[in-house]
Parts: C-alpha cells; sequence; structure tokens
C-alpha cells in the first residue's frame, strides 16, 4: 500500500507553503497525504497579514481520526500556534509508532509570528518524541539564546541543539547564513554531517523550510535512511527553487512538482 503521511500545520491560501505546500511535496514524492489544520492565515507572496489558531482539542480530533482510521507512517508538523497546541500534537502521538519530523515555525519572513515565543515550553515534548527536528538560524537562535552567524558555529549549535531538545536528529538549516553557499547541518547522534549546495539568487523562495521538512518525512515514510533522505531532499528543494514559476509580486512559491 502507499504510505501515508499527515501535515499538522497552518494554512497558506497562496499556496505556497505550510498545508498546501506539505501535500503538494507529499504528492510529488509519492506518499499519500493527510492534513490536520492547526491556525488559519491570510497571506501573500508579501507576507502574513492575519492568524486565527484553532483550539487544542479541535488540534486533536483531526489528528486522532487520521491515525486512527489511515495507518500513518510519518508526521510532519509545521506552524502549531502555540505550545498548548504543540502539547497536544504530543499527546496524541504517545502511542503512535511512525516516524516525526518537526519543524518549529515560530515566525515568517513577513508577517505577524506563527507561534508564541513566550510559550515554547509546550513544545518540550514534541521535540523529546521528535525523529528529526528542522530549525532554521532565527528559530535556533531563539532556542539557544544567541545567534549562529558561521558554518563552523552551526556545526556546535545542531549539536547543542539534539541534546537540549532531546531529539534523536537535528537538521539545522543554513538558508539565512549568506554568502555563496546554503549548508545545512545534521547532528544525529554519531556524527555532523554537512548538506553544502550553492546559494541560488532568488526571489522565489517561499515554502522552503515547509517543502524540505515534508520531502525528509516522505522519503522515510518510503523507507529511506534519515542522512539519505535529507540529502535527496536537499537535492530536490535545489531543482525546486531552480525553476520557481514566477508566480507573485514578492517571495513567490517554489515549483514543488520538481
Amino acid at each position: 500500500m502507499i504510505p501515508v503521511c499527515l501535515a499538522v500545520g497552518g494554512s497558506d491560501p497562496s499556496g505556497g507553503a505550510g498545508i498546501q505546500a506539505d501535500l503538494k511535496t507529499f504528492h510529488r514524492h509519492g506518499v499519500y497525504g493527510a492534513a490536520a489544520l492547526a491556525l488559519l492565515t491570510v497571506q501573500d507572496t508579501h507576507g502574513v497579514l492575519d492568524v486565527q489558531v484553532l483550539s487544542p482539542r479541535f488540534i486533536e480530533d483531526q489528528i486522532r481520526a487520521v491515525l486512527a482510521d489511515l495507518g500513518v507512517a510519518a508526521v510532519k508538523t509545521g506552524a502549531l500556534g502555540n505550545g498548548e497546541n504543540a502539547s497536544a500534537v504530543a499527546t496524541c502521538l504517545v502511542d503512535w509508532t511512525g516516524f516525526l519530523v518537526v519543524d518549529p515555525v515560530v515566525a515568517p519572513k513577513n508577517g505577524p509570528a506563527l507561534a508564541d515565543p513566550s510559550t515554547l515550553d509546550g513544545f518540550w515534548p514534541l521535540f523529546g518524541r521528535a525523529d528529526l527536528i528542522t530549525p532554521n538560524l532565527d528559530e535556533a537562535a531563539l532556542l539557544l539564546g544567541r545567534r549562529i552567524q558561521t558554518a563552523r558555529e552551526m556545526e556546535s549549535a545542531a549539536a547543542e541543539l539534539r541534546g537540549l531538545l532531546g531529539s534523536k536528529a537535528v537538521l539545522l538549516k543554513g538558508g539565512h547564513l549568506g554568502g555563496d553557499l546554503s549548508p545545512d547541518v545534521l547532528a544525529d547522534g554519531d556524527e555532523i554531517r554537512l548538506y553544502p549546495s550553492l546559494r541560488l539568487q532568488s526571489s522565489h523562495t517561499h515554502g522552503t523550510g515547509c517543502a524540505l521538512a515534508s520531502a525528509i518525512t516522505a522519503f522515510l515514510a518510503r523507507g529511506m535512511a534519515l542522512r539519505h533522505a535529507v540529502g535527496e531532499a536537499k537535492n530536490w528543494l535545489t531543482e525546486a527553487i531552480r525553476t520557481a514559476p514566477g508566480l507573485g509580486s514578492g517571495n513567490g512559491p517554489l515549483n514543488l512538482l520538481a
């Protein structure tokens, strides 16, 4: 049977990020995508204009319905809105044994926060259950209380985050680092692995974090080892940026069918 992946996160009506990007990415990589909404946004390629966070109970009900019926192999979480919602998601997964990828989405490039930083303590049960956490440099700085400014600092930060958050692995994304390279660093307990790539100069990078985490989730659900899944997902993401369709007058979406 086709593997099933469940995305839990926020809706992006422009279709470039959030649940919409998750489902497109799942489909592209050969898994069946299900979705549980945690928040709604008003946004376009210029940024997020408004956010409506759903209740923990409603999120739980969505997740439990899908888990009970579809035989979910992997779950990917994105924007959850607050720590209470994150804790509710973790509660739903206590007796579930599949892969969990957590993208700790806090704030978009433009617009209001998608999670209240003052409630991050509620995320700890979810972090501790995760097979992989995929923070960007801004999210890592919030969690560690310091900025990460070089590739060498990324390596130590990824290892520190893994120990701090209690997850099996951390992929620290370097898209915000600047320079000619866009390195990602994986700390999985055995070693620190660097995934370098040339930075593409593009104004169409909306939803890159969502797409990368969702692609990794799909590969894990299909039985791929984590290190291989990260490399394959990053290669695909580079092509998705390179072949972006050029939609919107702001930070446009990727080609999620690349």
